[in-house]
């Protein structure tokens, strides 16, 4: 399993640029799969559902399944968030796993910045930051690409992209 990050402060269109690769991946025949560190509290679930219930009443792990899919769903009930490499052992196969969010972490990464957005680059203080995917040009050495050019970023992703 290969492994790349997508980093960049909120609103800088990590989500949807990711939306947007996710086809141009599996079009080449890869199976992707994506973990996204969420802010604080998140829900995945509805209020009043069975599963909902059952958390609620106190279970650390509730998985919901059908025909179509399943999910699981694991509270940590005040014990640490677990780190990236214990996520990933959650995960099935897959030849490219993407990384949103997880700025601090020591994996290869895309940095998505827009000016608009009024945050500092990351990739001065973050030598994991392999290349910066932007909506302007942007003052470095690293390897760039506007946010539109779908097939220059794929390429340099799988080129960069890191074994597990």
């Amino acid at each position: 399993m290969k492994i790349f990050g997508i980093a960049g402060y909120s609103g800088s269109g990590k989500t949807t640029l990711i939306e947007k690769l996710i086809p141009v991946f599996t079009g080449r025949g890869l199976r992707v799969s994506l973990i996204k560190h969420a802010h604080h509290t998140f829900d995945v679930d509805q209020e009043g559902k069975d599963s909902w219930r059952h958390r609620h009443a106190g279970c650390q792990e509730v998985l919901v399944t059908s025909s179509r899919r399943w999910a699981l769903m694991h509270e940590l009930r005040g014990a640490p968030e677990p780190t990236l490499p214990e996520l990933v052992k959650h995960l099935s196969a897959c030849d490219l796993l993407l990384i949103e969010g997880f700025k601090r972490e020591p994996i290869p990464k895309l940095e998505v910045h827009r000016a608009v957005v009024g945050e500092p680059l990351l990739f001065p203080h973050d030598s994991h930051i392999a290349g910066v995917a932007s909506d302007a040009r942007v003052d470095t050495a690293l390897p760039q690409f506007l946010l539109d050019d779908l097939d220059g970023i794929a390429a340099f992703i799988e080129q960069h992209a890191s074994l597990a």
